[in-house]
């Protein structure tokens, strides 16, 4: 009977990991926070949320989004710590993504203070609405 009880919490758990990680945005679901004037002119943010698998959430072309943002293998990956980027400022907007991705907690800051931030804002730009950093970084 142990054997059996076991043998099921098993299958269910392998089940509900198999489930997930072949969709691949099951378990996504972003709450995104855009503030086209910077932070300090809080009343112009433009809050949107997207949700994976299925697809919802109020991003404009979320079916889109989550194609983008699914065939990307770290969508979300940092500046390395020792990257050299260029001094250019491309603007004061700033944005914010939380929540999680595949799975995991989410917690992103971009700005347009300098071209590898600038770079990594446009990798992100198709959920980000009213973030145009005016660099050609």
């Amino acid at each position: 009977m142990r054997f059996a009880v076991l043998t099921a919490i098993i299958a269910a758990a392998v089940g509900c990991g198999a489930g997930s990680a072949g969709t691949g945005g099951a378990a996504t679901d972003l709450r995104i926070t855009v503030w086209p004037q910077g932070r300090d002119a809080d009343a112009n943010a433009k809050s949107y949320t997207l949700r994976c698998a299925p697809t919802a959430g109020t991003l404009p072309r979320p079916g889109a989004a989550c194609e983008k943002l699914t065939s990307r293998s770290a969508p979300f990956a940092p500046t390395p710590r020792r990257a050299m980027c260029t001094e250019l400022y491309g603007g004061p907007q700033q944005a914010q993504i939380v929540g999680t991705f595949r799975g995991k907690r989410v917690w992103v800051a971009l700005s347009a203070r300098n071209g590898c931030e600038i770079a990594r804002a446009k990798k992100l730009a198709f959920l980000l609405p009213g973030f145009n950093a005016s660099s050609n970084a």
